[in-house]
C-alpha cells in the first residue's frame, strides 16, 4: 500500500522553500525525494522515476529550463515549475521547454496541493485514455474522435475545422497549460507572433460555443500572455458539475 502513494521529486536549492514543500507533501501522505542541484535532480529522476517533479528554475549549477529540456529528451513525467520568476516570458520559456504547469513564488500551500492534484488526475486520465477510447468526455462535453462530432449537454455543437482542431488539442492535454507557440505549431505549423491574434479570435468563438449552454461551465482557462488550458470538470451528479480548480486569472 505504501508504494502506491505518489512519489514527488522536489528540485529546489533553497532549504527553507524545500522544507516548506516537503512538509506540505507530508500532510497529504505523499512520498518525496529532494535534490539541491539540477544535476542531482536529473539523476534522481532517472533512478527513481517519480510521479511528479516540482522544479525551481534558479538552481546553482544550471538553469531549470535546461533541466526540463534534458528530462524531456527521455521522459514525459509531469513537471510543475515553482519559481520566483513571474514574467510571462519566463513562464512561456519553461512551458515551451516541456513543463506541465507553472506556480509563482510566493505561493500558498493550498494552491500547490491543488496543482499536484490536478496533475495526478491528468496522469490517471492519460493512463485511461491509452486504451485508445474514441470518445472523450469532460463534464457535459463529449468528443467523438471517430466521427469528428462534438456534443455539449447532448446537443451537437457545430464547429469550424480550426475550432475542432483547437478543442481536440486542448482535450488531449486536459489539465496542462498550452502556450500560444505550442498551439500554433500543433494546429497550423506556425510560431509567428503575428498569428497569436488569429488564435485569440478562434479561441473566442470556440469558448462562446462551449459556454452557450445553460451550464456555462468554464472549460477553457486563459493564462494571460501565456496560453490556454482545458480544465477537467468534476461531475457531481446528473445536474451539477464543478471545474477541478477555479481560474486564477
Amino acid at each position: 500500500m505504501v508504494m502506491n502513494r505518489p512519489l514527488m521529486l522536489v528540485i529546489e536549492d533553497d532549504k527553507a522553500v524545500r522544507n516548506l514543500i516537503t512538509a506540505t507533501l507530508e500532510t497529504q501522505d505523499y512520498r518525496y525525494l529532494t535534490a539541491g542541484t539540477g544535476r542531482q535532480g536529473i539523476q534522481e529522476a532517472a533512478l527513481k522515476q517519480p510521479d511528479i517533479i516540482l522544479l525551481d528554475l534558479g538552481l546553482p549549477d544550471r538553469d531549470g529550463t535546461e533541466v526540463i529540456q534534458t528530462l524531456r529528451s527521455w521522459s514525459r513525467m509531469p513537471i510543475i515549475v515553482i519559481s520566483a520568476r513571474s514574467e510571462d516570458r519566463d513562464k512561456i520559456e519553461a512551458l515551451d521547454a516541456g513543463a506541465d504547469d507553472y506556480l509563482t513564488k510566493p505561493f500558498s500551500v493550498e494552491e500547490l496541493l491543488a496543482r499536484v492534484r490536478v496533475t495526478l488526475r491528468r496522469m490517471r486520465y492519460i493512463q485511461t485514455q491509452n486504451e485508445e477510447s474514441p470518445i472523450f468526455t469532460n463534464g457535459d462535453l463529449k468528443i467523438d474522435y471517430s466521427s469528428g462530432c462534438v456534443w455539449l449537454q447532448d446537443r451537437e455543437l457545430h464547429l469550424t475545422p480550426s475550432e475542432y482542431k483547437l478543442l481536440c488539442l486542448l482535450a488531449h492535454n486536459v489539465g496542462k497549460v498550452m502556450t500560444h507557440t505550442a498551439i500554433l505549431k500543433a494546429i497550423w505549423g506556425s510560431t509567428l507572433d503575428s498569428d497569436v491574434a488569429s488564435l485569440r479570435v478562434f479561441m473566442t468563438t470556440l469558448r462562446k460555443k462551449l459556454e452557450s449552454s445553460t451550464s456555462s461551465l468554464p472549460y477553457i482557462q486563459t493564462h494571460v500572455g501565456v496560453g490556454y488550458r482545458m480544465l477537467r470538470i468534476e461531475k457531481l451528479d446528473d445536474d451539477a458539475a464543478l471545474p477541478e480548480n477555479k481560474p486564477h486569472r
